[in-house]
């Protein structure tokens, strides 16, 4: 079901300050690229197995320009990967796990994402998501 940790995504008021504060750490931007059905602009910084990925919002209607109004910037989601999204959905449904999402949508880098929510998961937001190569 479940492989790996895929990314850590982090809200982010401005994403060039955010690039070049990891960039005087000495990580590197693999990739900028907006996602227009979720209202944002996202840098990702591979960083040994993971990565991260900075969200800024393109829209004060974006879920991160509303996560950022409510509790400021800082580490929104940590996404979780898998095989397979669908199934991945319906196992964590039948064991009660409340989910955002029952369908999977597309997110950055062309991937299906979808969303369990916080409430069931202490709090954390994870993001199921399935790599399309």
């Amino acid at each position: 079901m479940l492989k790996q940790i895929s990314h850590i995504g982090i809200a982010v008021k401005n994403l060039e300050e955010a690039i070049q504060f990891y960039e005087k750490l000495g990580l590197k931007v693999d990739s900028i690229e907006e996602v227009p059905s979720q209202k944002v602009r996202v840098a990702f910084i591979q960083i040994g197995e993971v990565r991260i990925e900075l969200l800024e919002a393109t829209s004060e209607e974006s879920p991160i320009a509303k996560y950022i109004e409510k509790r400021g910037e800082g580490i929104h989601h940590l996404a979780l990967e898998t095989d397979n999204l669908r199934q991945s959905l319906k196992e964590t449904e039948e064991k009660g796990i409340r989910l955002i999402d029952k369908e999977p949508r597309k997110g950055a880098h062309n991937a299906d994402i979808a969303f369990v929510h916080p409430k069931s998961s202490h709090g954390v937001l994870l993001e199921l998501c399935e790599e399309n190569h």
